[in-house]
């Protein structure tokens, strides 16, 4: 939606790009470009003293050729200088033979003996042989009559073996013959260099194209739009979203994801397994359970969870909140369950109506009175046994009301010798939960068997509360004992809000959130029994007297 006014805006700016591709691209190709000429500098800095090293070393070894020839001395000492003369003569013959500029000899005051130019034989040389007259030998790059040369001067000894210095040779090689050799090595250092940035410069906007798909050719702003506008929007959202790399650690949690699985954002980075320590949530998140709109439970609320991959092997989770629909699903339940029982209950007050108005018009009052006096007997002997064995109000109602249903169902509800609960229950609603989801499932499943029970038995234990419910159903076989608990397993038809395999993970998730536990075993006779422990479920006398009061 941003891309396509920004590309607009992007071709009316003139300047530098803005374009990922061509700004990255231009950046390489400067960094490349510099590269090869800073490269090429530092090569050729080098490379010009070397030449020029060179050039003097083979100045000096000519030089120190020249003054080892055995006669040049004893003719300085015997003979004028002079154009014809014998040591021009051997040192022209020299300079022909390696190439040298000039091959200069020397007295000890400075008088040249020979020269390539014949008429500067017996001048004074121009520049300062001191150095090789006093013994040393000389390397230098300097500039004399021939303009500037590569120099190399020795002095020349007066005989073998002899310390006096009666001379000195002066060599030079023409300075611009050293600068060829460096200009002729410029053109072959260039196309190496040329090459080499050719080859960046294909390698840049190759790595370059491969961004540009990889950002869908947007520039550095709407990616920074981008950025900011996905942060708005998924800290805004009210469902939560995990985002997962390949590796499946967590990349991303949004706020409400953080609320409902209990997290916080120090888990970014983290493995999910680490993070949910198992069980059907993580399970869900990590892609083992596949489906749409699977159903998990985390903390107490239940979560619908959808996934989907991404290209890089992650992949993004969103999650909704159920809780508040699931508690709205099964009042609507109860309430269709009570709706049938008070128009069964309608019925069979108005057949109990009949029956006490045909005995009052067939004249039989004493029948009348016992008929009367034992159908209220019957409820109020009900009410009375529950509110005897169960003190909280709560409970008792529940079970009151239950107790009910389950007769219009054809089936007994009755409570299990020796239950007896006192009224110092912590978290009520939470027992009333478990209680009834447990009452329910128990119902659904002895509803149409023979000499259809459920017994319900509620003791205390000190501070724990154990809850038993068995029916007279069919029974769950040994092998489905570990998957009824899990979200979504059910052997029920769907309800009226679609969604059935909640009530017993509810209930797994509320006793562990207390320290206890659930378990299930066949019972005596068929059917099945769940056996709940709360620990810690009811408060001591003395907190509930401190209460009261």
């Amino acid at each position: 939606m941003n891309a396509a006014p920004l590309s607009g805006r992007a071709q009316r700016r003139f300047g530098w790009p803005q374009r990922v591709f061509s700004q990255v691209l231009l950046m390489q190709l400067a960094i490349i470009t510099g590269v090869t000429v800073l490269v090429t500098g530092l090569f050729l800095a080098p490379l010009s003293a070397q030449l020029d090293d060179e050039a003097m070393r083979r100045a000096l070894a000519i030089a120190q050729s020249t003054a080892a020839q055995p006669g040049i001395a004893e003719d300085l000492r015997t003979t004028e200088p002079s154009a014809f003369g014998p040591v021009q003569s051997a040192a022209e013959e020299i300079r022909r033979a390696t190439g040298a500029e000039y091959v200069v000899v020397l007295d000890h005051r400075g008088v040249r003996w020979s020269h390539p130019e014949a008429d500067r034989i017996g001048e004074v040389v121009s520049t300062d042989p001191g150095d090789a007259l006093r013994g040393r030998e000389v390397m230098e790059i300097d500039s004399g009559t021939l303009g500037r040369s590569a120099r190399g001067k020795v002095p020349l000894f007066g005989g073998s073996g002899s310390s006096e210095v009666v001379g000195a040779v002066s060599v030079g090689i023409e300075y611009d013959s050293v600068r060829a050799r460096l200009l002729g090595a410029i053109p072959g250092l260039l196309a190496y260099a040329g090459t080499a940035l050719a080859v960046g410069a294909l390698a840049a906007y190759l790595i370059s194209r491969r961004l540009q798909r990889q950002t869908h050719d947007l520039a550095f702003s709407d990616i920074s739009a981008l950025l900011t506008e996905r942060e708005a929007m998924l800290h805004s959202i009210r469902e939560g979203v995990v985002a997962l790399d390949g590796t499946g650690r967590v990349r991303l949690l949004n706020d409400e994801a953080q609320r409902l699985l209990g997290l916080g954002p120090e888990v970014a980075g983290r493995p999910l397994e680490e993070v949910l320590d198992g069980g059907r949530t993580a399970d869900v998140l990590a892609g083992r359970v596949v489906g749409e709109d699977l159903l998990a439970v985390q903390g107490g609320r239940v979560l619908l969870a959808n996934r989907m991959e991404t290209d890089d092997g992650g992949a993004v989770v969103t999650l909704r909140d159920r809780t508040e629909l699931e508690h709205l699903g099964r009042e609507l339940d109860s309430t269709t369950g009570l709706i049938d029982a008070l128009r069964a209950q309608d019925h069979e007050h108005a057949n109990r109506l009949h029956t006490l108005l045909g005995l009052l018009e067939l004249e039989m009052h004493e029948d009348a009175m016992e008929f009367v006096t034992e159908v209220v007997g019957v409820h109020r002997a009900t009410a009375e046994q529950v509110t005897e064995k169960v003190r909280d109000p709560l409970l008792a109602a529940l079970l009151v009301g239950k107790t009910t249903v389950a007769a219009e169902r054809g089936v007994s509800l009755r409570l299990a010798p020796g239950t007896l609960l006192p009224d110092r229950v912590v978290d009520p609603r939470g027992l009333v939960t478990v209680v009834g989801n447990l009452v329910d499932n128990a119902t659904d499943a002895a509803a149409g068997s023979k000499d259809a029970r459920i017994e319900v038995g509620l003791r205390a234990e000190g501070r724990t509360v154990v809850l038993r419910v068995s029916d007279s159903g069919p029974g769950i076989a040994p092998e489905r004992y570990g998957s009824i608990f899990t979200e979504g397993w059910s052997t029920k038809d769907l309800p009226a809000h679609g969604k059935r395999g909640l009530g017993l993970p509810l209930v797994r998730r509320l006793a562990e959130r207390q320290g206890g536990s659930v378990t299930v075993a066949g019972a005596d006779g068929g059917g099945a029994v769940f056996t709940v422990v709360l620990p810690e479920a009811l408060g001591t006398a003395s907190t509930t007297t401190g209460g009261e009061q």
